[in-house]
């Protein structure tokens, strides 16, 4: 699907606010709201659109420790990790990566002792480096239009 600058438009509104109207989406779109509406559907019916969600505050829920972990796994063991991942609601995210790491984890915990455990609950399928997230200067962005080029 080709995107063009109302598209993208659209597309940074529902990232700042995926509670956004219809109405707001059209205004800022510079579209009618029936054509916002179907270009909005086109959107997530090509799967650019994923869904919509609530950007929730980890620690505001209990969550005080942030972590980062790198693992290194056999191919045999793969799917059996990822599968228990799937379970463990401290798993924000679980990447599939290139380089010295299998997988890249964004995890959760509610404090140090709560992050050992869990580090000792995956260790059995592999080597993990773990680095506790201090802050976010930069925190998870919008996706931009590239620029072109």
């Amino acid at each position: 699907m080709d995107l063009d600058a109302k598209a993208w438009k659209i597309l940074a509104a529902v990232q700042h606010d995926g509670r956004a109207s219809l109405k707001a989406l059209a205004e800022e779109a510079g579209l009618s709201l029936p054509a916002v509406s179907e270009r909005l559907k086109r959107l997530e019916e090509a799967g650019i659109v994923k869904g919509y969600r609530a950007e929730v505050n980890p620690a505001a829920v209990g969550y005080g420790v942030m972590a980062m972990i790198g693992m290194t796994t056999p191919q045999a063991d793969k799917a059996r990790l990822v599968a228990l991942l799937k379970t463990l609601p401290e798993v924000l995210e679980c990447l599939h990566v290139t380089g010295q790491d299998s997988f890249l984890l964004r995890v959760v915990t509610r404090d140090i002792s709560h992050l050992e455990r869990f580090v000792g609950v995956i260790n059995h399928y592999g080597e993990t480096r773990t680095s506790i997230v201090m802050s976010a200067p930069i925190a998870m962005r919008s996706v931009a239009q590239p620029a072109a080029g």
